[in-house]
């Protein structure tokens, strides 16, 4: 697999190292040993499967919070989608910073989402589908989500999304708590 670090801290693009022949080609889509050598999470405990008719759809932004974070590795293995990851993360140095990568079937594109990270996607065709692989469990308690148009990030979405959960529409807006906790220290 080829790593390529993005402008948010621990996030990667990963693309299949083709070995190509007559009959097409064989690559790696997952291991272990690569993803410990680049300081990525590599434990899976479950693989999702997001099927989605209509062009237009949004699903986000959803993480988990502690102690269910979870890191993804998302492939679309059918269509195409524009993935979109939020650094939540506190202490990083590109927190709150959005990352959008088209991930299609024809480019065989990943994208790896670290922990504290909000994750979502918009299908950029019909009949689309995305795989996750992720690293816990799915906590239904521990699941939050931040409403996909949000000013605080202000993320660009390719299309008008023609089709969000009533779920997802219902996220609240961002709320920086550690902005609120310096606040609250000097009242």
């Amino acid at each position: 697999m080829i790593f390529t670090e993005t402008k948010l801290k621990g996030a990667y693009v990963l693309e299949l190292k083709k070995i190509e022949d007559e009959r097409g080609f064989f690559a790696r889509s997952w291991c272990q040993h690569e993803m410990e050598a680049h300081g990525l999470t590599a434990k899976v405990s479950q693989t999702n499967v997001s099927f989605n008719p209509k062009k237009g759809t949004l699903r986000g932004m959803h993480y988990q919070v502690k102690p269910h974070e979870e890191s993804k590795l998302v492939r679309c293995t059918r269509g195409a989608i524009f993935d979109v990851i939020i650094d939540l993360r506190p202490d990083s140095e590109t927190y709150k910073q959005w990352l959008g990568v088209e991930l299609s079937a024809d480019n065989y594109k990943m994208l790896f989402v670290p922990e504290g990270f909000a994750h979502g996607y918009m299908t950029l065709e019909d009949e689309t589908e995305a795989t996750y692989q992720v690293s816990e469990f799915y906590t239904p308690g521990a699941e939050k989500g931040i409403c996909w148009n949000d000013l605080a990030f202000n993320i660009q979405w390719p299309l008008e999304p023609v089709v969000i959960s009533e779920k997802d529409q219902a996220h609240p807006g961002f709320v920086d708590e550690q902005a609120e906790s310096k606040g609250k220290l000097l009242v």
